[in-house]
This record gives C-alpha cells, sequence and structure tokens, in this order.
C-alpha cells in the first residue's frame, strides 16, 4: 500500500451496537484508530466509530458510549467491523445486518472480532466460509450456523474479504494481521512494540482450551475413566482399561466412540498431556520430570504430544503459563 505524501488512510467503520464487549472495542480503537503515529509518521487508518441508536451501553451496563458516526458511513468504508455481543442468542438489528451485507455487496472488507462472527453468520455472508470464534463458543456456533466452515483451534481466519476472530485478545491478533497485510511486517512490528504485543503468536488457541473429564451417563466406563485418572503416571494399556471395566477390548473402544467421542488411547493421551500442562503450570523442575510424571515417558514424546495436540512447545507453554520460573 502507498505510504507517500498523497497516501489515503482507509475509511474504517467500527459498528459499536447494544452490550458490546469494550475490550474488543477498544482493541479495534487502539489499532485502527490511532492518528499520525509518530513512529510511522501518517495515518494508517480512518476510523469511525458507528452507534446505530446514537449510543451503546456496553457489556453488563459497565458504561454508555455515545459516537458522531451513523449507518449511513458503513456505506462508504472500506473495512467494516462488525458488532461483538455476548449475548449471542439475541439477534441484530435488522439496519445492522442489512448495512453489513450492503457492504459485503460492494467489495468491502468485512472484520468480526470474537462473537462478531455470529454477527457475520446472522447477516448470512460467512456461508461457506471459514471462520474463528471463541473455544467455549464453537460447539453453539456449529449448531446455529452449520454452513459455515468453523475452525476453533486458530486465533483468526483471513478468508480474503471476510475476516473473523477468536476470543478477546485475538482481537489484537487479527487486527495486527491486517496491519501486516496492508503496511508490511515492519510497521506491523512497529505498532506491535508500541502495544508491548507480539506482531504474531504461534500456536492458535488450542493451548486455552479448558479438557475437562468427559461426563458419560452412568456406565462401567465411569468407573474406567476415574481409575485411569488415578494411575497417569503408570504404564496403562487399552487391554488394562478394558480389563479395568471388565469389558472386551471391542465393547471398550464402542463405548468410547458413544460416550466420550474418541478412541480410550486418544483420551489417554490427552489426559495425560493436561496433566504434563498442570505440572508446568505448577512450576515442575524440568521437562524429563514433566514426561516422568504425566506417564508420556521421555521429553522427546512429551515435545512431540504438545505440538500436535497444543500447537506449541513444552517450552513455550511454560513461559506463558507457569505460575514461576524455576530455579
Amino acid at each position: 500500500m502507498p505510504q507517500g505524501s498523497d497516501h489515503v488512510p482507509p475509511k474504517v467503520a467500527l459498528i459499536v451496537d447494544e452490550h458490546s464487549n469494550p475490550f474488543e472495542v477498544g482493541c479495534a480503537c487502539e489499532i485502527f484508530g490511532q492518528r499520525r503515529r509518530p513512529e510511522i509518521e501518517h495515518d494508517l487508518y480512518d476510523l469511525t466509530v458507528v452507534t446505530p441508536g446514537g449510543s451503546a451501553t456496553m457489556r453488563d451496563g459497565l458504561f454508555s458510549v455515545r459516537a458522531q458516526g451513523r449507518l449511513s458511513d458503513v456505506d462508504v468504508a472500506d473495512m467494516v467491523i462488525v458488532p461483538n455481543r455476548p449475548d449471542v442468542e439475541i439477534a441484530s438489528r435488522p439496519a445492522v445486518l442489512a448495512a453489513i451485507r450492503r457492504a459485503h455487496a460492494r467489495g468491502a472488507q468485512l472484520v468480526g472480532l470474537c462473537t462478531g462472527a455470529f454477527t457475520l453468520a446472522e447477516a448470512g455472508v460467512l456461508d461457506g466460509r471459514r471462520a474463528a470464534v471463541h473455544w467455549q463458543l464453537a460447539d453453539e456456533f456449529r449448531a446455529r450456523f452449520p454452513s459455515v466452515r468453523l475452525e476453533p483451534d486458530v486465533l483468526f481466519i483471513d478468508d480474503g474479504d471476510v475476516l473473523t476472530s477468536a476470543g478477546s485478545a485475538a482481537a489484537l491478533d487479527l487486527s495486527l494481521h491486517i496491519v501486516r497485510r496492508d503496511y508490511g511486517t515492519q510497521v506491523a512490528n512497529q505498532v506491535g512494540r508500541r502495544l508491548v504485543f507480539a506482531a504474531f503468536r504461534d500456536g492458535g488457541q488450542r493451548q486455552f482450551v479448558e479438557r475437562p473429564l468427559p461426563s458419560p451417563v452412568e456406565s462401567p466406563l465411569t468407573g474406567v475413566l476415574h481409575w485411569a485418572l488415578e494411575r497417569l503416571p503408570q504404564k496403562m494399556s487399552v487391554e488394562d482399561l478394558a480389563r479395568q471395566g471388565r469389558m472386551s477390548v471391542g465393547t471398550l473402544h464402542r463405548r468410547f466412540r458413544e460416550e466420550v467421542g474418541t478412541t480410550p488411547l486418544a483420551w489417554l493421551t490427552a489426559q495425560r498431556v493436561a496433566l504434563a500442562c498442570r505440572l508446568i503450570e505448577q512450576g515442575a523442575p524440568g521437562m524429563d520430570a514433566v514426561a516422568h510424571q504425566s506417564g508420556l515417558g521421555t521429553a522427546a514424546n512429551l515435545r512431540n504430544l504438545f505440538s500436535r495436540q497444543l500447537g506449541i512447545s513444552p517450552s513455550d507453554y511454560r513461559r506463558r503459563f507457569a505460575a514461576k520460573t524455576p530455579s
């Protein structure tokens, strides 16, 4: 994108409607609303905040905002950031959805931060498209919008003219990605440094997903799960699980598929990885010890499974989530 003295910054319309989450609104204002950055020497974007009703009350009634922008500003914007809304079961304003559809039809970029993906899907512009959303809302999103290709493990999706991000802080990831796409890595890094935020985070949102113990209906499998969880550091085979449940290996596999949704070995491995995460968070001294205490055997196997299941290395997980650095 040209950056000379004749540079005209793209017009961005940020729609803030009732019960929007102020964090994502703040992220958008911080990235797209800063004027004449001293480290860059020109405006990156020309932001207009739009409140369809003249004002909007933020989530949980924390405060209200009033902005000069109106929905007519959406019709001339190069990029439209749609409302995010924690109360996703409440329908969006028809006028807002109509403005989003008009923007999409004329080729404007559409951006949904966190639950903004629900707004885009409600407007019908995500049908057949890839999208991201907060992992806690993935099941609800799939149930309501089965025609959208949801990818729940990533921080954001750039699907050309429609971009979506996962929860909360991923709004910064997507916004910086847009800066990087529009102005290049150097400018994105400058903006990221000013925010004290990495211009690119690896690993997606898999490492943030809670994996609670499955709660199957009362059956012989319930006792097997608890028995295995008490013995994760020990050697344990699928045959051992079947023997504990007094069933054949074939029956064990069938029950796991029906009641847990995966295979016995995959479940056991996931529980051991989860235990390894807890050990790292608690400051376990060294990856060999973590691998041994979680039943994963070796540090090499630990690294392999972290990379495959969480998209991050154990050392990076320690850096991000450990309560303290081991001495």
